[in-house]
């Protein structure tokens, strides 16, 4: 039975030509769901270097481009992530979408706004040598990192853990969020798929395609659902992705 059409899919940080990029699996994906938007989230490329780009990935950027022919009626867009810069001209002209900085779009009576994140970043703003550097070295990790690329998945976390990515690209998308007069807020970037609800605004990130079990975003008649890929089985994780404010956060608060 074909799965029901919904408004909009929002999928985040393929990182087309690392060694854990999950392009196959996105594709998939995208020939099983029924949309009208397709909202591409950011770093969707690991970095300018093209010569990276496995069969895979190429295959997952000819899709994209099948899916923007006016033809089909759908609206294909690809928000700027920090991986991404650089690529905007060239991306517009190789499959054919739109590239935002940030992108506004409104569905049943709410105003919504995509962002990759970022932007509220302040470690990556503030020291981007560094994370250039680091960046090269988690490359180089993956090539030495056989098999299921677990020792490599284990570093991304830790790395999201130990700069507190994910509370501090909520705490600053929610903020954006209240001064653009947005009532949800959607960013990738941490590689980690959570939910937070403030003060009437909602924000939402779709976690990352380099993980072993993928997640992505679907806003429809249902509201919005955080889901995981797997296998031919998408499957709602939205109840278990639900972010519990640490005292910290309790202390600081947006």
């Amino acid at each position: 039975m074909d799965q029901p059409q919904v408004d909009t899919v929002i999928l985040s940080d393929l990182h087309l030509g690392s060694e854990t990029s999950r392009s196959r699996e996105a594709v998939r994906l995208l020939r099983s769901l029924r949309f009208r938007r397709l909202i591409l989230l950011g770093d969707i490329f690991c970095d300018l270097n093209f010569a990276r780009l496995k069969k895979d990935h190429w295959k997952f950027l000819g899709y994209v481009r099948k899916l923007s022919n006016p033809k089909r009626g759908l609206e294909v867009v690809w928000v700027e992530g920090n991986h991404d810069t650089g690529l905007t001209q060239v991306m517009s002209h190789l499959v054919g979408v739109r590239v935002y900085h940030e992108y506004r779009w409104d569905y049943g009576g709410l105003h919504h706004l995509a962002v990759h994140g970022h932007q509220f970043d302040r470690f990556a703003v503030n020291n981007a040598l560094l994370s250039t550097a680091g960046q090269l070295f988690y490359l180089q990790l993956q090539k030495l990192d056989i098999g299921q690329k677990r020792i490599t998945r284990f570093v991304d976390r830790l790395n999201t853990r130990w700069l507190r990515l994910s509370s501090k690209v909520a705490a600053g998308a929610l903020s954006h969020a209240r001064f653009r007069g947005a009532s949800r807020i959607f960013c990738g970037h941490t590689h980690q798929a959570m939910e937070r609800h403030e003060g009437g605004i909602s924000y939402y990130n779709c976690g990352a395609w380099t993980t072993a079990r993928p997640t992505y975003i679907t806003v429809g008649e249902k509201g919005v659902q955080i889901r995981t890929y797997d296998g031919e089985k998408p499957e709602q994780r939205a109840s278990l992705l639900i972010d519990h404010p640490t005292a910290e956060d309790q202390l600081n608060p947006v």
